[in-house]
């Protein structure tokens, strides 16, 4: 745990000179964009840093060097890295709040809310929702592009040029499965029905791979790995445990967005639910039901829902069983993560670290 605090510190102060450094370039724009930056600055504080942490425990679990010590500063190149996914994850979630049409995120007013209400409050012209969006836009345009100087930088420092170039390839890859992940999701909520069990269960897990899964765990990790000069073995071990744990990961994710307390997790109660979300559990929890309450559960799914309402889907999925059948797919699939390490081309300390990180990353309460 003190080198997780400590790792998650080094990440903040990092990022922290990162966007000062960005802030004293673009000072030749003038006062008028300094809300901008300083939202980026706001947002970006705090955190779970998992894919920080996958990233740096990739790059120790193929090191021939001891880096138990101290994490960060005899491998500046992989901070660079780790700083390079929390602000892409940091732009993924500003884009996926405009795309939820969500109203917070971690407790605070999501950055198109904030955007909308610096509009009314300063008695702009025009309409304030539509200024908040496209700020939100842009200001999730602008960390994308300083996670990708800023992985360059990770890149540039790394003498391999083969390991850079991996790295990078790594990297490239995870920012279009996301993207192309969140477009299924969008795509998977307008479908007018739902398809039978098990093709709704299939394009269920493909968008939860492809949208959260490979980019929250395996990505980072093999990020890191391959900035160490990681061969073939080692990155195809890391990669089994990886996409189980990013599963596990984000099945964990699922049942927070439905039971989730809104003072913990600092999103509303039930939030995927009002928001339609066709989620794994949402799939299991269908197969269950009589078909006229099977209706029921559809028709409320994704519309305007007070709080009994969202009491009474959260009840439904409840004695549907689905929660224990999503916990048992957590518990197998952390279970097969966990027997990849076993005999593995590893280092022993980064894979016992790697089990430790995977539990708490898939038993978290946020």
């Amino acid at each position: 745990m003190q080198e997780t605090t400590r790792l998650a510190g080094l990440v903040q102060e990092r990022i922290g000179d990162i966007v000062a450094d960005h802030r004293q370039a673009l000072e030749v724009l003038g006062p008028d964009a300094e809300p901008l930056l300083q939202e980026a600055l706001g947002f970006l504080a705090g955190g779970k840093r998992f894919r920080a942490q996958f990233a740096a425990l990739g790059y120790r679990a193929v090191s021939p060097l001891d880096l138990a010590g101290d994490v960060g500063i005899e491998f500046g190149a992989v901070l660079d890295a780790a700083c390079a996914l929390e602000l892409f994850h940091a732009a993924a979630l500003i884009h996926d709040d405009v795309i939820d049409r969500s109203d917070t995120r971690r407790g605070r007013a999501a950055v198109h809310r904030h955007f909308a209400a610096v509009h009314r409050d300063g008695g702009l012209r025009g309409d304030s929702d539509h200024f908040g969006l496209a700020t939100a836009i842009l200001l999730g345009d602008l960390l994308q592009s300083w996670a990708d100087e800023q992985f360059e930088r990770a890149c540039d420092a790394t003498p391999d040029r083969e390991a850079a170039r991996r790295a990078r390839g790594h990297f490239n890859r995870m920012r279009s499965e996301v993207a192309v992940g969140q477009y299924l999701d969008v795509l998977e909520e307008q479908q007018p029905v739902f398809a039978a069990h098990d093709v709704q269960l299939e394009r269920s897990t493909r968008v939860l791979v492809y949208k959260s899964a490979k980019y929250s765990v395996e990505a980072p990790l093999l990020i890191g790995a391959a900035l160490a000069g990681a061969d073939d073995a080692q990155e195809e071990t890391l990669a089994d445990f990886g996409l189980p744990i990013g599963v596990s990961f984000q099945l964990r994710d699922d049942l927070l967005g439905v039971f989730g307390d809104e003072e913990v997790t600092g999103k509303p109660s039930g939030d995927d639910l009002v928001e339609g979300k066709r989620t794994v559990l949402v799939a299991l929890a269908r197969e269950s039901l009589p078909n006229t309450q099977r209706r029921i559960f559809d028709d409320m799914l994704g519309s305007p829902l007070d709080p009994e309402q969202v009491e009474l889907l959260q009840r439904t999925i409840r004695e549907s069983g689905a929660v224990e059948q999503v916990e048992e797919m957590i518990s197998r699939n952390v279970a097969r993560a966990i027997g990849a390490l076993q005999q593995s081309p590893l280092r022993g300390d980064a894979s016992a670290q790697l089990a430790q990180l995977a539990e708490r990353a898939t038993q978290r309460s946020r």
